[in-house]
């Protein structure tokens, strides 16, 4: 049985459910990627063999969908191409592939009579552009390779057809093409070294069967400029090779950004660990550039852009644990400069638009993040000088009042939310409307509130700023007189999820939830120790499962016990029993 984890071998390649739900990615730190089914199905409106950052790490496009290959030998065709239509899947490529391994870049070898024929693939690190390389591994010599290369340049949400886009300006110049479309569509060019004859095509209705299962529109047409063709030869170290890019570049630049790609993968490996080494290499995809000299994190591939609050929830399991330091610091200073009235962005909009600000703990994650960085690293010069007043910023403006009815009651506690917005990180809406709001007294808000009320009063002390230290602990010891006052669920022997609901003092949310673990797992716990084992006690019963907490308990009437159907349905299930693994978390913390 096969137990690494970087391989798919053959029987799994061929079976075409199988090879249609198993997906790779590669990225190239800017919010560009790569990315497909293993058997080179499109299956998403995200999957791509270039999918570019147009202002990194937003406004992605995809550029080239993917190459469909085709093999002659002795007389016979093999078509490598697996795609998916309205009513057949064709060709059927997936039947030929031997295996796929991810490491240390995509590679898949194909079965074609007595030739094995090996594709690889990487990008180059920093920049929109993408090497795919294609040589002959066994078999005598004299095997032609045909690729169509199938292109457009669209908006990665946004699915195209013929009527849409109409066909591009062509240049074909030796070893180049370039595609230029009318209007904001980014043009883009593909070096290769075979022989190109132009034999302008649209290829039409690709069924993309997850946009379907997700209900969304589900076709796209995508256009082919010609066949490029080479034999190649057993032994040719380079083969037929294709560069995308959004800046011109040669298709002889492949070998130094394979060789590029090979070093780092073997620079850094915390050891032969079997999880622990592809869980190294995966978190350092979503580290990214934000306009070429900030540095951000993305939330998830392949649709999220980089959020405020999943960046510094994330922090220290991307950054700090695996010593990636200056990138820890180098995102802390990025999010620094868009600190808002005591608030940072919950995300960046996909389409250039300016941060939006609706969410009340992306800021107090900050802080947390910010103890966390100087634990790992001991820099307190760089907090002292550069942070310290971002984190004086988001505590005054949290205590004097801010957007989004977030502000400290009477009691101490953090109040947060306004009709029609859901600011904490359960914040699934559907038509306008927030499934769960939220809106009072959030549990883990508070629990935030009070940790980082307790990290500016120490570094306060550290700066010898007695006032701030002063006011802050304050703060902090009615914040947390009033939640150990006011949160505790006696019935339930756990904590409310949120009370003074809607702003109704005395009317508190029973839901049994894994939000309240933060009151115990952050630096600072609010809670009184007393309590912490009941606490993880419920969560553990109601909420935990092998890949992640529930967000709600099975036992409550509003339970989803299944996160599917269309976009409404699936909306409406997010936080309603859907199982997140990054609640793990805190619960093992806790």
């Amino acid at each position: 049985m096969n137990r690494d984890p970087n391989l798919v071998e053959r029987l799994r390649c061929c079976d075409l459910t199988s090879g249609r739900y198993l997906e790779w990615i590669v990225t190239n730190g800017r919010g560009g990627f790569a990315t497909a089914a293993v058997n080179q199905m499109l299956t998403r409106r995200y999957h791509g063999l270039l999918v570019a950052a147009v202002d990194p790490p937003v406004r992605r496009f995809v550029l080239l969908a993917k190459l469909d290959a085709t093999v002659t030998l002795d007389g016979l065709t093999y078509e490598l191409a697996t795609n998916d239509y309205h009513e057949a899947v064709h060709p059927n490529g997936y039947r030929l592939l031997e295996s796929f391994a991810l490491r240390p870049y995509p590679t898949w070898l194909w079965r074609t009579g007595d030739a094995l024929i090996e594709q690889t693939l990487c990008m180059v690190d920093g920049e929109d552009a993408t090497c795919v390389r294609y040589r002959l591994i066994e078999g005598e010599s004299g095997v032609i390779l045909t690729v169509r290369p199938l292109c457009t340049s669209r908006h990665f949400h946004r699915l195209t057809h013929y009527n849409d886009m109409g066909p591009p300006n062509v240049d074909s110049n030796g070893s180049f093409l370039s595609f230029h479309w009318s209007g904001d569509r980014p043009s883009w060019h593909l070096a290769h070294n075979g022989n190109f004859t132009p034999r302008a095509d649209w290829y039409y209705r690709y069924e993309l069967a997850l946009e379907r299962e997700r209900g969304y529109d589900a076709s796209q047409d995508l256009f082919m400029p010609g066949p490029v063709t080479m034999t190649l030869e057993r032994g040719d170290p380079q083969g037929l090779v294709f560069v995308a890019s959004t800046q011109k570049r040669s298709w002889q630049d492949h070998a130094s950004a394979f060789h590029e790609v090979a070093q780092r993968d073997k620079s850094g490996t915390p050891g032969d660990d079997s999880l622990l080494e592809p869980l190294y290499h995966a978190t350092s995809n979503f580290i990214v550039r934000r306009e070429e000299t900030q540095k951000t994190v993305i939330a998830g591939y392949p649709w999220f852009g980089d959020w405020g609050r999943d960046t510094f929830i994330s922090l220290t399991g991307l950054c700090l644990v695996p010593g990636r330091v200056e990138a820890a610091r180098g995102i802390i200073q990025s999010f620094a400069a868009y600190a808002n009235e005591g608030l940072l962005p919950n995300r960046f909009p996909p389409y250039g638009e300016d941060p939006v600000y609706n969410t009340a703990d992306a800021a107090l994650w900050y802080v947390q993040a910010v103890e966390r960085y100087l634990a790992y690293t001991g820099d307190w010069s760089f907090i002292a000088e550069r942070i310290f007043p971002v984190i004086a910023g988001i505590l005054e403006g949290h205590e004097h009042g801010t957007r989004y009815g977030i502000g400290v009651d009477d009691d101490g506690l953090l109040t947060a939310g306004e009709s029609g917005f859901a600011v904490t990180w359960m914040d699934a809406k559907v038509s306008d409307i927030a499934v769960t709001p939220r809106i009072g007294k959030p549990v883990e808000i508070n629990a935030l509130w009070y940790n980082a009320l307790r990290i500016g009063a120490a570094f306060s002390d550290r700066v010898q700023d007695s006032k701030r230290a002063q006011r802050w602990n304050e703060l902090a010891d009615r914040a947390c007189g009033g939640f150990n006052a006011r949160f505790w669920n006696g019935e339930k022997s756990c904590l409310y999820d949120v009370i003074d609901v809607d702003g109704q003092a005395g009317v508190n949310d029973p839901a049994i939830r894994p939000n309240q673990l933060l009151a115990i797992s952050l630096t600072h716990a609010v809670l009184t120790e007393a309590r912490w084992k009941q606490v993880v006690d419920v969560c553990e019963q109601e909420l935990w499962t092998p890949m992640g907490l529930r967000t709600l308990s099975p036992n409550d009437a509003n339970y989803c016990p299944r996160y599917e159907g269309d976009v409404e349905t699936r909306d409406r299930a997010y936080h309603q029993g859907t199982v997140w693994p990054w609640l793990l978390g805190p619960f093992v913390t806790a």
